[in-house]
């Protein structure tokens, strides 16, 4: 009598046992589904294992002035009670977006508390005047545009630099279109100093998942040359997200995290922060490290259909309106009621028309039924904001911090769902 073992991906067994009490007092309040539960402690937990790293690399120490500083990847997850929570912890918000930046307001984040980064900002930031935020450019033309604001508001500014280890994972042949090249961030960090204004962070984003500490080494050792030529001693070095999610696998079988080292990835910060005279904090903004552990998707099995070998589950949520990342990722899948016997190869399907609406394809128990439920675990990053209502409406969410676990969005409802329309 148990759940598959292989398909728990590494997870304690306290922490699946967790997970499953969690979701039973969640069908218990609110049985519909498909469900997403998020909850704060996964998130502290990372959190503490980032800084506990850290401090015994030499960050914070009495013989050291270096920090590091954590910031809330708001496109990661932009979930109110998380935002609610965070702020409560007195830390600060990364924002890409309008609509992030509003989110982070309306959660009352004090604007020195809050981090702009992303592309093509000169085209909505202008529409706040907000005093002391921070904000690293992306562009030449976002420079021009904004240098006025900066200098008025007093903002922390710094530029993003495209560096030689940051290329589009598709097509690696090609770069990102994002930050300055290192010729316009010479120029840009010389025009900043010449302007006078608050200039004081460097950043980079290399891409989620970096396979490799020395990937960021090299990273940062390119950056610290443009400071060089441009003659700037940066106060923050900010790194953008990529440490590796623990407990998920590639489609391929390929552990994520595998060849990455949190310690390594400390120490190496630590010795590389000497090529930055002047430096007193590193800032990270993993958005998948922190919170994809955070989150679980339920779905309730619809019907069951076995063809040409497969046996295949029909749920009430699936990849196509809950778990896009479930086309490169595999997550720990665990049944409720516990189900044994004699396992079979299955597909993981949800309701809708897509022939790709696969959430899963391993072998599971025969003894799976409809009526019984799924919980896909690591659900925490990028799920809310990559979420579809392909002919159905969004799914309901319930939220667990210290205070218990609570229902904070219903799920869509058919008038919310067409009222849209003028």
């Amino acid at each position: 009598m148990k759940t598959p073992a292989p398909l728990n991906f590494g997870h304690a067994p306290e922490s699946i046992q967790s997970w499953k009490r969690l979701v039973r007092e969640a069908l218990s309040l609110f049985p519909a589904t498909p469900l997403y539960i998020f909850s704060a402690q996964p998130i502290a937990e990372r959190i503490f294992e980032l800084e506990n790293t850290f401090a015994a690399a030499g960050f914070g120490t009495k013989n050291s002035k270096l920090k590091i500083q954590n910031w809330l990847s708001c496109k990661t997850q932009p979930v109110a009670p998380l935002l609610r929570w965070w702020r409560e912890q007195n830390r600060g918000i990364e924002v890409v977006s309008e609509f992030e930046l509003r989110a982070a307001l309306a959660e009352v984040f004090a604007p020195e508390n809050i981090l702009v980064n992303g592309p093509a900002k000169h085209s909505w930031l202008p529409k706040f005047s907000l005093r002391e935020l921070s904000a690293n450019f992306d562009s030449p033309a976002e420079l021009v545009a904004l240098l006025p604001l900066a200098k008025k508001f007093n903002w922390r500014c710094g530029v993003r630099i495209l560096t030689g280890e940051e290329f589009d994972p598709e097509n690696p042949q090609f770069p990102t279109q994002f930050g300055f090249t290192p010729e316009e961030a010479v120029a840009a960090l010389k025009k900043l100093l010449r302007e006078k204004v608050r200039t004081e962070t460097v950043h980079f984003h290399l891409r989620t998942n970096v396979s490799s500490v020395a990937i960021y080494e090299r990273a940062i050792a390119e950056v610290a040359e443009i400071c060089r030529a441009a003659k700037f001693s940066p106060r923050h070095l900010d790194l953008g997200g990529g440490v590796p999610v623990q407990h998920v696998l590639s489609r391929g079988g390929k552990v994520y995290d595998g060849e990455f080292g949190l310690r390594s990835f400390a120490k190496m910060l630590r010795q590389s922060a000497k090529l930055f005279p002047g430096l007193r904090e590193v800032w990270l903004e993993n958005g998948r490290f922190v919170s994809a552990g955070s989150g679980a998707l339920v779905v309730k099995i619809l019907d069951v259909k076995e063809r040409r070998g497969l046996r295949q589950l029909i749920c009430d949520g699936g990849r196509t309106m809950n778990a896009l990342t479930s086309i490169w990722e595999q997550h720990a899948l665990l049944t409720l009621p516990e189900r044994s016997g004699k396992e079979v190869l299955t597909a993981v399907c949800g309701p809708t028309c897509m022939a790709f609406d696969q959430l899963a394809r391993i072998p599971l128990p025969r003894s799976l039924k409809a009526g019984d439920h799924l919980i896909w675990l690591d659900a925490g990053a990028y799920h809310i904001p990559w979420e579809t209502r392909f002919s159905h409406g969004h799914a309901a969410v319930c939220w667990h911090d210290e205070k218990g676990l609570r229902f904070v969005r219903e799920g869509q409802s058919f008038e919310n769902f067409w009222s849209q329309w003028q």
